[in-house]
């Protein structure tokens, strides 16, 4: 038996005026999704718990069936693990956005969480400058992927209260600036990281071909090393997870689980979708489970922008869905899918929310006949489906058929 998780980060949303009142999942046309969900068991789940924010990491972590309650202690720490920093006893690890902020009328405002999705040779550049210029002993960058980057602290605080950047999109920066314990120290470090990225050469070629520049580092996600059993131990199943973000990466990490690395993966529309449907089903040869994580219908909901979600919604399901229930049936016969999102991000708010989403399990042994359903949040409105409130408990109705 093969174990498929089909991780569309984000799809669900609210109905958008400009799709007649339809949701992009309602709107795209999606017939791989919806064949699953016609011959799937569906139902609607919590995978953030109440109490917790809605992120990606606390929402990967209970769909990978660990309960966040047990085990989350920050974002950060799953990224680091992803780019090989093994983080000490004392280490804080910080996410550490580059991102484009404004001035206008006096006022600082938060213009793009990602300095226009930079490419991951040129943040690489800019974090190296910062390097030079801001390490110390206590404080250390690191280079992710595009405008995800790392900050390590060592003896330093995670009870400071930071805010996420892709929140406050088109709002003034200085009521969210990290706050409580030892927050001057971070402040400072984000203003000195403006005169430094301000004359970069990187910086003056991207406003030169109308790019949006990285103009300040932003500090957010911080924790310490998690503490989280194998999927080995905890289900007896070796894994593999296929992405282009370094959060679900640490998290496969700390799973047990084979990274393989796609070329050409950004976690934007221009991703190797036809990629990750390969490598996915190559590694099943050798593996029994494989987690499959497509970030960019979730960027496209931070960028409000509702065409870029239906492509993206769209691509997932010719180019990563179908391929992999193709190449499912002809290579391995039986398998069961999990289809989700891990949480939805709204066109109109532009970043994530906590209200259950809409989920199928499919067997290929025992389909099933919902017929005239398709894949979408409309799922919720009916009266004969399953509902899981504690969304970590999802994993183990996929792998033991039954709901511990």
């Amino acid at each position: 038996m093969k174990f498929v998780v089909l991780l569309g980060d984000g799809m669900a949303d609210v109905p958008i005026e400009e799709l007649g009142g339809l949701t992009p999942l309602q709107k795209a046309s999606t017939p791989n999704m919806d064949k699953l969900a016609q011959e799937g068991i569906i139902g609607m789940a919590r995978t953030v718990p109440k109490g917790f924010p809605p992120g990606s990491d606390v929402a990967n972590l209970s769909i990978l069936g660990y309960n966040p309650a047990d085990c989350y202690t920050g974002r950060a720490p799953l990224e680091a693990a992803s780019i090989g920093v093994e983080l000490e006893e004392g280490d804080i690890a910080y996410r550490c956005n580059l991102v484009t902020l404004k001035n206008d009328d006096s006022k600082v405002s938060m213009d793009d969480y990602s300095s226009g999705h930079i490419t991951t040779p040129e943040a690489t550049e800019l974090i190296l400058a910062l390097k030079t210029e801001l390490e110390s002993e206590n404080i250390k960058f690191y280079p992710g992927v595009s405008y995800r980057h790392l900050m390590v602290w060592k003896g330093g605080a995670d009870d400071v209260e930071c805010t996420p950047p892709h929140d406050i999109i088109g709002q003034g920066v200085d009521k969210h600036l990290p706050s409580g314990n030892k927050a001057a120290f971070l402040i400072d470090l984000m203003r000195r990281s403006e005169k430094i990225l301000a004359n970069h050469p990187v910086n003056k070629e991207r406003i030169k071909n109308s790019k949006k520049p990285a103009t300040s580092i932003w500090l957010w996600g911080q924790g310490r090393k998690p503490q989280l059993s194998t999927y080995k131990e905890k289900y007896g199943l070796k894994g593999a997870l296929i992405s282009a973000v370094d959060l679900t990466k640490g998290l496969g990490i700390y799973a047990g689980f084979e990274i393989p690395e796609v070329p050409g993966v950004t976690g934007w529309l221009d991703t190797n979708y036809s990629g990750k449907a390969d490598y996915a089903l190559n590694t099943l040869k050798k593996n029994d489970f494989v987690y499959i994580h497509v970030e960019s219908p979730d960027e496209a909901g931070h960028s409000g922008d509702y065409k870029n979600k239906l492509q993206a919604i769209e691509d997932f399901d010719r180019l990563v869905v179908g391929p992999v229930m193709k190449g499912l049936e002809e290579r391995f016969g039986e398998y069961r899918i999990l289809l989700m999102p891990d949480h939805a991000t709204p066109i109109k708010i532009r970043t994530h929310t906590a209200e259950p989403v809409p989920f199928v399990v499919y067997d290929s042994r025992k389909k099933q006949n919902n017929e005239g359903v398709s894949y979408s949040e409309a799922i919720a409105e009916r009266k004969d489906i399953m509902v899981v409130e504690a969304g970590y408990r999802l994993m183990d109705y996929l792998i033991k058929e039954v709901l511990i």
